[in-house]
């Protein structure tokens, strides 16, 4: 079993700037690199919807269009955490971020329990 927690949400006013980062542990055998990590995302009466992923290996960022230049994604496979830099935030971004696992050949799949993002004056 994959266990992800994620930290760092909280109240930031607009243009304002939050990291979040998600600390991901397993069973023996487990490694971390062979993830790839994804972030999400889901506001109040919306869809979850993806905001960002990774590469375990090749490090590969990959973003929604309504972040990009704004988020980036990253991740340190030596202490099992990917992190989420949120710059410019706009009141759009308030959600609940959720961190995501998935195993690059068996497609197992993990969430974490979320962590909440509030952008408002």
């Amino acid at each position: 079993q994959v266990q992800l927690v994620e930290s760092g949400g909280g109240l930031v006013q607009p243009g304002g700037s939050l990291r979040l980062s998600c600390a991901v542990s397993g069973a023996s055998g487990f490694v971390f690199s062979r993830y790839t990590m994804k972030w999400y995302r889901q506001a109040p009466g919306k869809e979850r919807e993806l905001v960002a992923a990774i590469t375990g290996v090749t490090l590969t960022p990959n973003y929604a269009d309504s972040v990009k230049g704004r988020f980036t994604i990253s991740r340190d496979n030596a202490k099992n955490t990917v992190f989420l830099q949120m710059n410019s935030l706009k009141p759009e971004d308030t959600a609940m971020y959720y961190c995501y696992a998935v195993h690059s050949t068996s497609r197992a799949a993990y969430w974490g329990q979320g962590t909440q993002v509030t952008v408002s004056s």
